[in-house]
């Protein structure tokens, strides 16, 4: 399964930006022990990388009762991450000291969906 953002899929989230804010659609499945992983990865997210490229977390939550959804189509949780460009989110992502940290996000989950969205209007 997918867990990290791919060179590839970078490029094209890139290429198809219709400008402005970008919000991030974060839905992660932790392995075993992982959401205290997931936690130190997003104190250090909300401390520094956040706070560097302009990000805010709009939400962050438990998955809970699911009420539409094929059977392993829950999540553990769910983050909406808002950033001011799609490029501040790519800078981020490429930010040699992030990359010192990611690793803590790769080992406290199994499958996740990272998502770009874009507004409707």
């Amino acid at each position: 399964m997918a867990i990290d953002p791919r060179g590839s899929a970078l490029k094209e989230y890139l290429e198809n930006d219709p400008g402005g804010p970008v919000v991030m659609l974060n839905l992660l499945r932790f392995a075993e022990g992982g959401r205290r992983l997931y936690a130190q990865y997003g104190e250090a997210l909300e401390k520094t990388f956040l706070p560097r490229y302009g990000g805010e977390v709009l939400y962050a939550g438990s998955g809970s009762t699911v009420l539409v959804a094929e059977d392993g189509q829950d999540w553990d949780a769910v983050l909406i991450v808002r950033y001011p460009s799609r490029e501040a989110f790519s800078a981020m992502v490429a930010d040699p000291e992030y990359q010192e940290v990611t690793h803590l996000r790769t080992e406290a989950l199994i499958e996740a969906v990272l998502q770009a969205t874009v507004p409707w209007g």
